[in-house]
């Protein structure tokens, strides 16, 4: 599929690390250059996150990846391979998104 970003149309997959040996060691890239977003698809019984919840750390991992992308297309390259920040981000946006709802700030 594709979403856009900023203006910048990006192609977003979920595929197996099969097709794609950067998903070997990732659950998900950004490729800046190239705009592309990749997300693993096979997660499995073996995945170190099994005990937890998968649906929701894929959407987790999704949110993560699109991140990095607006920071790409925002020109905060600075900040695009700041993981600690793009993670703190993704974990928190649902909550932020709430409150914005809830305090009509949308």
């Amino acid at each position: 599929m594709t979403i856009n970003i900023l203006g910048q149309d990006y192609d977003f997959q979920e595929i197996s690390a099969k097709e794609d040996t950067r998903l070997a060691d990732n659950d998900g890239y950004m490729d800046g250059l190239a705009k592309i977003i990749r997300i693993e698809i096979d997660f499995n019984e073996n995945h170190p996150l099994a005990s937890r919840d998968i649906p929701e750390y894929r959407r987790r991992v999704r949110r993560h990846e699109i991140i990095h992308a607006f920071f790409e297309e925002s020109g905060l390259t600075r900040y695009k391979e700041d993981e600690l920040l793009t993670d703190w981000i993704s974990l928190q946006f649902p909550k932020m998104l709430k409150v914005f709802q809830q305090a009509g700030g949308l």
